[in-house]
């Protein structure tokens, strides 16, 4: 196992609170993304700068459940319950109090914990979007599937197009006007959110964090196997939260 104060050396960007339109802006997307609706994200929250890597991954729970290897590419074949493991542990590890307790689809969350967590669906599109209104922050989608290359998409992340059959290290591509990388593509990122495909038109308009229930959680930004249309900022893709695949990983986020 790797020295402990590698973990501290994982940066995190500020985003700030602020409001948005979420959801299919465009109208490129599906019926779960829509109604189009406004906002509010009312605190602030520290987000990682990429995806969670195999290093940092190793460092914190000592394994690496990974099928691609590279130490400073994304940690996949991690399910959502290995993804809050890892949030509490690393919370522990640096002394913060954790966020999540319970188990099982009695998990909860407690969003005044100062330690790590998961983001909602809703800050992770707004933290995506950093303000833009278009299919990814480098722009609009012109071709929707694998060819040819999406000019915009190939700016900003891998995806079945350009990524040659696996994922590639964090941080190569553009990032967005918060300085995140690997927003689009690379790996699907899991979110707090159960999922619900018409929740758009009842949640509410200030911090929503998804359904109470449900037997599937959220994912976000689609991943190096897949068709430009699903790395949209607005995409919604979920799964079981015992699943493990090679192309599902996370990134963490703190409240400020």
């Amino acid at each position: 196992m790797m020295p402990m104060n590698e973990v501290y050396e994982y940066p995190m960007e500020f985003i700030p609170a602020g409001s948005f339109r979420m959801g299919d802006i465009t109208g490129t997307g599906h019926r779960d993304e829509t109604p189009v609706h406004e906002v509010l994200i009312t605190r602030a929250f520290m987000m990682s700068r990429t995806q969670v890597t195999m290093k940092q991954y190793r460092v914190v729970m000592g394994c690496n459940p990974s099928r691609f290897r590279g130490p400073d590419m994304p940690v996949e074949q991690v399910s959502w319950y290995d993804a809050v493991k890892f949030c509490n542990e690393l919370s522990r590890l640096e002394g913060l109090d954790p966020c999540y307790s319970g188990s099982g689809s009695s998990m909860v969350c407690d969003f005044e914990a100062g330690g790590y967590r998961l983001p909602t669906e809703a800050e992770w599109e707004y933290a995506c979007r950093a303000g833009t209104e278009t299919d990814f922050h480098t722009g609009n989608m012109t071709h929707p599937e694998d060819e040819p290359l999406d000019p915009a998409l190939d700016r900003a992340g891998w995806y079945d197009g350009n990524s040659e059959g696996g994922t590639h290290p964090v941080g190569r591509k553009e990032a967005n006007d918060f300085y995140l990388y690997d927003m689009h593509g690379n790996v699907w990122e899991w979110c707090w959110d159960w999922n619900a495909n018409d929740y758009y038109a009842s949640s509410p308009a200030e911090d929503p964090r998804g359904p109470v229930s449900g037997s599937s959680r959220v994912l976000r930004g689609g991943s190096w196997r897949d068709f430009a249309r699903f790395c949209r900022s607005a995409y919604r893709n979920d799964f079981l939260p015992d699943y493990r695949y090679y192309d599902y990983g996370f990134r963490v986020v703190r409240t400020c």
